[in-house]
């Protein structure tokens, strides 16, 4: 399921996902763990919303 999530956007949107992935290759280390904290919270609250 995460594969096919995770494969939405650059199907739908490719140049938008190469440009998106491009700014994350120059990213710090603290801003990529910044961002991924905010997708781990954001993927519990989604979670908790459809188990509730």
């Amino acid at each position: 399921m995460m594969l096919v999530i995770e494969g939405i956007l650059p199907f739908l949107f490719p140049a938008f996902w190469r440009e998106s992935f491009s700014k994350l290759v120059t990213m710090t280390d603290g801003q990529l763990r910044f961002v991924g904290i905010i997708s781990m919270v954001s993927g519990l609250c989604v979670l908790y919303l459809i188990n509730e």
